[in-house]
């Protein structure tokens, strides 16, 4: 009966486990990243698993600060791959088995949906990137076990407090609130001396007379939102500086400030719009906390699980 009820739950996750897209390409040199129980872990799987993060960090960083970043990532990526090891032999251990069926079917499934049920052309796409057949079904079938032990550790009667709730809604309040905001309009000119000031005072006088905003700012706003009329969307009071807010802030709806000279430059805004500051009521959100919790607590279970698991074990790195 339990192991009825894991072959469910294996082929629950498969609505929820992905397969991988690009795996990278197998290199003849190789060695032993770790031992766990005697089962080994190569350095080709580290670089599998951390291939496209590193060439990330190896466009953004460099020098000494790069050597540390990817010796983070691959450590990290050693320590998942242990991980990994560790529950698959713990499946293997209490002999949990996935039938052919489900497997088959999972692979069915990926090649109608990014196929279009084209199985040559799936499989010319594992034989380009140096995958067979047989291996990519090893890994997949290793990556639904993890899921479905993972899984089979978290108890499904995770229970949160309505105290638990209040308590994570006080202590976490500016999650659920909304800053005082206003819609704003700018036009900035650069023209600096006398000849700015009096092209914005101006263009000021244009507006009061009736004319649009939007339209004078993108004829003559020097600022990159000069194409959109000006228009700097929703803003508040930590997005522009202390100068701008205060004069953005202290404007009507519908309202244009006086010319405001600042840094060389002339600012004219205009408000379209306020809203006042406001905090969703704790009985909107509650539902969204108690998910939230729950998911932690459901972290929790997974690692202290883990945790005993490489307790257990024989565990080398290198």
């Amino acid at each position: 009966m339990a192991r009825s009820l894991f072959v469910c739950l294996i082929i629950l996750t498969l609505s929820v486990c992905a397969a991988p897209r690009a795996i990278a390409e197998e290199q003849v040199l190789d060695g032993i990243a770790a031992v766990v129980n005697g089962d080994v872990i190569t350095f080709s799987q580290v670089r599998e698993l951390v291939g496209a993060r590193e060439k990330a960090l190896r466009d953004q960083y460099k020098g000494q600060e790069l050597i540390e970043k990817i010796k983070e990532l691959r450590m990290a990526a050693v320590n998942d791959l242990i991980d990994r090891q560790l529950i698959i032999q713990e499946f293997k251990k209490n002999k949990f088995q996935i039938p052919d069926y489900v497997i088959d079917d999972h692979i069915q499934t990926l090649i109608r949906e990014e196929f279009g049920g084209d199985r040559n052309a799936f499989v010319r796409t594992l034989e380009a990137q140096g995958y067979t057949l047989a291996k990519f079904k090893e890994s997949e079938t290793d990556k639904i076990i993890v899921q479905a032990m993972r899984s089979k550790q978290v108890k499904s009667d995770v229970m949160i407090s309505p105290q638990q709730v209040d308590e994570y809604y006080r202590k976490n309040s500016e999650e659920f609130s909304t800053p005082e905001q206003v819609k704003l309009r700018m036009i900035v000119v650069k023209r600096g001396g006398d000849s700015g000031k009096q092209m914005a005072e101006e263009i000021r006088q244009k507006i009061v007379a009736g004319a649009q905003f939007e339209s004078l700012a993108q004829m003559y706003s020097d600022d990159p939102t000069k194409d959109a009329g000006g228009d700097w969307g929703w803003v508040d009071r930590k997005t522009l500086n202390e100068s701008l807010t205060k004069v953005a802030f202290s404007l009507k709806a519908g309202e244009v400030s006086r010319v405001v000279e600042m840094g060389g430059s002339y600012y004219l805004l205009y408000v379209e719009a306020k809203k006042n500051a406001s905090t969703r009521p704790l009985a909107e959100v509650r539902d969204d906390i108690e998910k939230k919790l729950m998911q932690g607590e459901r972290q929790k279970l997974q690692e202290k699980w883990i945790a005993s698991l490489r307790q257990k074990a024989y565990i080398k790195t290198f």
